[in-house]
Protein backbone atom coordinates (compact mmCIF):
# COMPACT_ATOMS: atom_id res chain seq x y z
CA UNK A 1 0.00 0.00 0.00
CA UNK A 2 1.28 3.43 -0.96
CA UNK A 3 0.02 6.21 1.31
CA UNK A 4 -0.83 9.68 0.05
CA UNK A 5 2.07 11.14 2.03
CA UNK A 6 4.52 8.72 0.40
CA UNK A 7 3.10 9.43 -3.03
CA UNK A 8 3.15 13.21 -2.66
CA UNK A 9 6.74 13.21 -1.37
CA UNK A 10 7.82 11.13 -4.35
CA UNK A 11 5.97 13.28 -6.92
CA UNK A 12 6.47 16.76 -5.44
CA UNK A 13 9.59 16.23 -3.31
CA UNK A 14 7.97 17.37 -0.06
CA UNK A 15 4.88 17.09 2.10
CA UNK A 16 1.64 18.39 0.62
CA UNK A 17 -1.36 19.89 2.40
CA UNK A 18 -4.86 20.52 1.07
CA UNK A 19 -6.44 23.96 1.01
CA UNK A 20 -10.19 23.26 0.91
CA UNK A 21 -12.42 25.42 -1.26
CA UNK A 22 -16.20 25.75 -1.46
CA UNK A 23 -17.80 26.93 -4.70
CA UNK A 24 -21.31 28.18 -5.42
CA UNK A 25 -22.43 24.81 -6.79
CA UNK A 26 -24.89 22.09 -5.85
CA UNK A 27 -25.59 18.53 -7.04
CA UNK A 28 -27.99 17.10 -9.64
CA UNK A 29 -29.61 14.95 -6.97
CA UNK A 30 -30.27 18.02 -4.85
CA UNK A 31 -31.66 20.58 -7.28
CA UNK A 32 -34.26 18.34 -8.89
CA UNK A 33 -32.54 17.65 -12.20
CA UNK A 34 -32.07 14.02 -11.13
CA UNK A 35 -33.37 13.97 -7.60
CA UNK A 36 -33.80 15.95 -4.40
CA UNK A 37 -32.31 15.79 -0.95
CA UNK A 38 -28.90 14.51 -2.01
CA UNK A 39 -27.46 11.15 -0.95
CA UNK A 40 -29.05 9.97 2.29
CA UNK A 41 -25.81 10.35 4.27
CA UNK A 42 -24.84 13.78 2.95
CA UNK A 43 -25.26 16.81 5.20
CA UNK A 44 -26.27 20.30 4.16
CA UNK A 45 -22.58 21.14 3.80
CA UNK A 46 -22.12 18.55 1.06
CA UNK A 47 -19.03 16.91 2.61
CA UNK A 48 -17.38 20.28 2.98
CA UNK A 49 -17.98 21.12 6.63
CA UNK A 50 -14.32 21.89 7.18
CA UNK A 51 -14.01 24.37 4.32
CA UNK A 52 -14.82 28.07 4.18
CA UNK A 53 -17.52 29.58 1.97
CA UNK A 54 -18.71 33.06 1.05
CA UNK A 55 -15.33 34.48 0.03
CA UNK A 56 -13.20 34.34 -3.09
CA UNK A 57 -11.20 31.27 -4.07
CA UNK A 58 -7.98 33.20 -3.46
CA UNK A 59 -9.03 34.22 0.05
CA UNK A 60 -10.23 30.71 0.87
CA UNK A 61 -6.85 29.32 -0.12
CA UNK A 62 -5.00 32.02 1.79
CA UNK A 63 -6.97 31.33 4.97
CA UNK A 64 -6.60 27.56 4.62
CA UNK A 65 -2.84 27.86 4.23
CA UNK A 66 -2.57 30.18 7.23
CA UNK A 67 -4.31 27.58 9.40
CA UNK A 68 -1.63 24.97 8.79
CA UNK A 69 1.42 27.10 8.01
CA UNK A 70 3.10 26.62 11.39
CA UNK A 71 2.65 22.85 11.20
CA UNK A 72 3.48 22.62 7.50
CA UNK A 73 6.67 24.65 7.57
CA UNK A 74 8.29 26.55 4.72
CA UNK A 75 9.07 23.50 2.57
CA UNK A 76 5.49 22.24 2.20
CA UNK A 77 3.35 22.57 -0.89
CA UNK A 78 -0.41 22.89 -1.25
CA UNK A 79 -3.22 21.35 -3.25
CA UNK A 80 -6.23 23.52 -4.09
CA UNK A 81 -9.04 21.18 -3.09
CA UNK A 82 -12.49 21.91 -4.51
CA UNK A 83 -14.30 19.80 -1.94
CA UNK A 84 -17.98 20.56 -1.34
CA UNK A 85 -20.84 19.25 -3.48
CA UNK A 86 -20.29 18.57 -7.22
CA UNK A 87 -17.64 20.95 -8.49
CA UNK A 88 -18.11 20.24 -12.19
CA UNK A 89 -21.88 20.74 -12.00
CA UNK A 90 -21.58 24.28 -13.32
CA UNK A 91 -20.90 26.37 -16.40
CA UNK A 92 -17.57 25.36 -18.02
CA UNK A 93 -16.48 29.00 -18.13
CA UNK A 94 -17.04 29.39 -14.39
CA UNK A 95 -15.06 26.22 -13.69
CA UNK A 96 -12.19 27.38 -15.88
CA UNK A 97 -12.06 30.74 -14.10
CA UNK A 98 -11.93 29.27 -10.59
CA UNK A 99 -9.35 26.68 -11.60
CA UNK A 100 -7.18 29.39 -13.13
CA UNK A 101 -7.56 31.52 -10.01
CA UNK A 102 -6.61 28.65 -7.72
CA UNK A 103 -3.64 27.64 -9.86
CA UNK A 104 -2.27 31.18 -9.72
CA UNK A 105 -2.20 31.34 -5.92
CA UNK A 106 1.16 31.25 -4.15
CA UNK A 107 2.08 27.82 -2.89
CA UNK A 108 -0.41 25.88 -5.02
CA UNK A 109 1.30 23.01 -6.85
CA UNK A 110 -1.72 20.86 -7.77
CA UNK A 111 -5.49 20.95 -7.97
CA UNK A 112 -8.03 18.37 -6.77
CA UNK A 113 -11.67 18.48 -7.87
CA UNK A 114 -14.39 16.44 -6.16
CA UNK A 115 -17.30 15.59 -8.42
CA UNK A 116 -19.73 12.97 -9.74
CA UNK A 117 -19.18 10.72 -12.78
CA UNK A 118 -22.36 12.01 -14.42
CA UNK A 119 -21.18 15.64 -14.42
CA UNK A 120 -18.28 15.35 -16.84
CA UNK A 121 -19.60 16.41 -20.23
CA UNK A 122 -17.29 17.24 -23.18
CA UNK A 123 -17.03 20.96 -22.34
CA UNK A 124 -16.14 20.21 -18.72
CA UNK A 125 -13.58 17.61 -19.75
CA UNK A 126 -12.00 20.17 -22.08
CA UNK A 127 -11.58 22.56 -19.15
CA UNK A 128 -10.11 19.82 -16.96
CA UNK A 129 -7.73 18.83 -19.75
CA UNK A 130 -6.33 22.39 -19.84
CA UNK A 131 -5.87 22.26 -16.09
CA UNK A 132 -4.10 18.88 -16.26
CA UNK A 133 -1.68 20.34 -18.80
CA UNK A 134 -0.94 23.23 -16.43
CA UNK A 135 -0.21 21.28 -13.24
CA UNK A 136 -1.09 17.91 -11.65
CA UNK A 137 -4.84 17.39 -11.53
CA UNK A 138 -6.65 14.98 -9.25
CA UNK A 139 -10.33 14.26 -9.81
CA UNK A 140 -12.21 12.60 -6.96
CA UNK A 141 -15.26 10.54 -7.93
CA UNK A 142 -17.90 9.62 -5.37
CA UNK A 143 -18.60 6.03 -6.37
CA UNK A 144 -19.43 4.81 -2.82
CA UNK A 145 -20.73 1.46 -4.14
CA UNK A 146 -20.76 -0.53 -7.37
CA UNK A 147 -24.21 -1.92 -6.54
CA UNK A 148 -26.87 -0.05 -8.48
CA UNK A 149 -29.42 -1.44 -6.03
CA UNK A 150 -27.62 0.16 -3.09
CA UNK A 151 -27.07 3.30 -5.14
CA UNK A 152 -30.80 3.64 -5.68
CA UNK A 153 -31.44 3.22 -1.96
CA UNK A 154 -28.92 5.91 -0.99
CA UNK A 155 -30.24 8.26 -3.71
CA UNK A 156 -26.97 8.45 -5.65
CA UNK A 157 -28.91 9.05 -8.87
CA UNK A 158 -26.47 7.68 -11.42
CA UNK A 159 -25.61 4.22 -12.76
CA UNK A 160 -22.30 2.52 -12.01
CA UNK A 161 -21.63 2.26 -15.75
CA UNK A 162 -21.28 6.05 -15.76
CA UNK A 163 -18.45 5.78 -13.24
CA UNK A 164 -16.57 3.35 -15.48
CA UNK A 165 -16.93 5.69 -18.47
CA UNK A 166 -15.87 8.69 -16.38
CA UNK A 167 -12.65 7.06 -15.18
CA UNK A 168 -11.70 6.24 -18.76
CA UNK A 169 -12.45 9.78 -19.98
CA UNK A 170 -10.53 11.41 -17.14
CA UNK A 171 -7.44 9.27 -17.63
CA UNK A 172 -7.48 10.11 -21.33
CA UNK A 173 -7.11 13.82 -20.50
CA UNK A 174 -4.27 13.20 -18.03
CA UNK A 175 -6.16 13.39 -14.73
CA UNK A 176 -5.29 11.27 -11.73
CA UNK A 177 -8.52 9.59 -10.57
CA UNK A 178 -9.30 9.04 -6.89
CA UNK A 179 -12.34 6.91 -6.03
CA UNK A 180 -14.43 7.35 -2.88
CA UNK A 181 -15.82 4.11 -1.42
CA UNK A 182 -18.04 3.76 1.65
CA UNK A 183 -18.04 0.56 3.68
CA UNK A 184 -21.10 -0.36 5.73
CA UNK A 185 -23.81 0.98 3.45
CA UNK A 186 -27.30 -0.35 4.29
CA UNK A 187 -27.82 -3.95 3.23
CA UNK A 188 -24.33 -4.50 1.85
CA UNK A 189 -22.44 -7.69 2.64
CA UNK A 190 -18.66 -7.83 2.71
CA UNK A 191 -18.72 -9.51 -0.71
CA UNK A 192 -20.65 -6.56 -2.17
CA UNK A 193 -18.14 -4.14 -0.64
CA UNK A 194 -15.24 -6.08 -2.15
CA UNK A 195 -17.04 -6.11 -5.51
CA UNK A 196 -16.97 -2.30 -5.37
CA UNK A 197 -13.22 -2.32 -4.78
CA UNK A 198 -12.66 -4.81 -7.60
CA UNK A 199 -14.77 -2.77 -10.03
CA UNK A 200 -12.86 0.43 -9.29
CA UNK A 201 -9.55 -1.39 -9.77
CA UNK A 202 -10.73 -2.82 -13.09
CA UNK A 203 -11.95 0.63 -14.15
CA UNK A 204 -8.41 1.99 -13.68
CA UNK A 205 -8.69 4.20 -10.61
CA UNK A 206 -5.31 5.58 -9.51
CA UNK A 207 -6.15 6.23 -5.88
CA UNK A 208 -8.71 5.41 -3.21
CA UNK A 209 -10.47 7.02 -0.30
CA UNK A 210 -12.17 4.59 2.04
CA UNK A 211 -14.56 5.61 4.79
CA UNK A 212 -17.06 4.01 7.08
CA UNK A 213 -20.68 5.03 6.83
CA UNK A 214 -21.32 7.71 9.43
CA UNK A 215 -24.58 9.28 10.48
CA UNK A 216 -25.00 13.06 10.56
CA UNK A 217 -27.81 15.15 11.98
CA UNK A 218 -30.56 16.36 9.63
CA UNK A 219 -30.04 13.63 7.04
CA UNK A 220 -32.40 10.87 5.86
CA UNK A 221 -29.83 8.40 7.17
CA UNK A 222 -30.23 9.84 10.67
CA UNK A 223 -33.95 9.04 10.57
CA UNK A 224 -33.24 5.48 9.48
CA UNK A 225 -30.64 5.08 12.22
CA UNK A 226 -32.98 6.31 14.93
CA UNK A 227 -35.62 3.86 13.68
CA UNK A 228 -33.05 1.03 14.04
CA UNK A 229 -33.11 0.38 10.30
CA UNK A 230 -29.38 0.91 9.81
CA UNK A 231 -26.42 -0.72 11.58
CA UNK A 232 -23.09 1.07 11.87
CA UNK A 233 -19.75 -0.75 11.81
CA UNK A 234 -17.57 -0.99 14.90
CA UNK A 235 -13.94 0.10 14.60
CA UNK A 236 -12.31 -3.34 14.39
CA UNK A 237 -15.02 -4.65 12.08
CA UNK A 238 -14.54 -1.68 9.78
CA UNK A 239 -10.77 -2.03 9.60
CA UNK A 240 -11.10 -5.76 8.97
CA UNK A 241 -12.98 -4.75 5.83
CA UNK A 242 -10.39 -2.11 4.94
CA UNK A 243 -7.56 -4.61 5.33
CA UNK A 244 -9.31 -7.01 2.96
CA UNK A 245 -9.92 -4.18 0.47
CA UNK A 246 -6.30 -3.03 0.49
CA UNK A 247 -5.17 -6.53 -0.50
CA UNK A 248 -7.21 -6.21 -3.69
CA UNK A 249 -5.44 -3.05 -4.84
CA UNK A 250 -2.58 -2.97 -7.35
CA UNK A 251 0.90 -2.35 -5.92
CA UNK A 252 1.02 1.14 -7.40
CA UNK A 253 -2.39 2.20 -6.07
CA UNK A 254 -2.38 5.14 -3.67
CA UNK A 255 -4.57 5.02 -0.58
CA UNK A 256 -5.40 8.63 0.22
CA UNK A 257 -7.63 7.80 3.18
CA UNK A 258 -8.30 4.72 5.30
CA UNK A 259 -11.25 6.30 7.05
CA UNK A 260 -13.01 9.64 7.34
CA UNK A 261 -14.30 11.57 10.32
CA UNK A 262 -17.52 13.56 10.30
CA UNK A 263 -17.86 16.95 11.99
CA UNK A 264 -18.34 16.29 15.71
CA UNK A 265 -21.09 18.91 16.10
CA UNK A 266 -23.47 16.96 13.86
CA UNK A 267 -22.05 13.43 14.15
CA UNK A 268 -24.44 10.85 15.59
CA UNK A 269 -22.55 7.62 14.89
CA UNK A 270 -20.17 5.86 14.98
CA UNK A 271 -18.87 7.16 18.29
CA UNK A 272 -15.42 5.69 17.76
CA UNK A 273 -14.66 8.14 14.94
CA UNK A 274 -14.85 11.04 17.39
CA UNK A 275 -11.53 10.09 18.98
CA UNK A 276 -9.30 10.87 16.02
CA UNK A 277 -6.04 10.33 17.90
CA UNK A 278 -7.13 6.87 19.00
CA UNK A 279 -8.17 5.98 15.44
CA UNK A 280 -4.90 7.26 13.95
CA UNK A 281 -2.85 5.31 16.50
CA UNK A 282 -4.86 2.18 15.77
CA UNK A 283 -4.32 2.62 12.01
CA UNK A 284 -0.59 3.14 12.47
CA UNK A 285 -0.25 -0.01 14.58
CA UNK A 286 -2.46 -2.19 12.41
CA UNK A 287 -1.10 -1.13 9.03
CA UNK A 288 2.48 -0.43 10.07
CA UNK A 289 2.40 3.22 9.01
Amino acid sequence: MITANQYFRKVFGHKMYKASITLCVTCPNRDGSKGTGGCIFCSEGGSGEFSISGISVTDQIRQAIEKVRDKAGDDAGYIAYFQSFTNTYCDPGYLENVLNEASSCDGIEAVSVATRPDCLGPDILAVLKKQAERMPLFVELGLQTSSDETAEFINRCYRTSEYISAVKALKEIGANVITHIIFGLPGETRDIMMDTVKLSVDAGSDGYKFTCLYVLENTPLADLYRDNKVEILGMEEYFDIVEEAVKLLPEDAVVHRLTGDGPKKILIAPEWTKNKRQVVNYINRRFGL
